[in-house]
This record gives structure tokens, sequence and C-alpha cells, in this order.
């Protein structure tokens, strides 16, 4: 008689035991960056010339 195995879930840590860091794709960077300027200098906490 073969034992199976439980199927992995989504919160349980990769084989060999670490865990994967979420990555965050170059766009949604560059998107995110861009917004936080914007908000910056719409709140004047930064000179508006400094973003281009």
């Amino acid at each position: 008689m073969s034992e199976t195995r439980p199927r992995p879930t989504a919160g349980d840590p990769p084989p060999g035991g670490r865990r994967t860091v979420p990555r965050i794709n170059e766009d949604w960077a560059a998107t995110i960056t861009g917004l936080a300027l914007l908000v910056l200098a719409l709140l004047g906490a930064i000179p508006a010339w400094l973003v281009p």
C-alpha cells in the first residue's frame, strides 16, 4: 500500500524550507514611485519643478 502526501497549500513553505519573497514587477515599481512623487508634489512636500 502506498502512502500519498497531502497536497501543498498556498500557505505552506516551498520544499527546502525557504519562504520566497513576493517580487514586484519593474512596471509596478515605476508606477508606485511616480504616484508617490505626484502626491508629494501636490502636497507641497517637494517643489513641483523637481518632478519632470
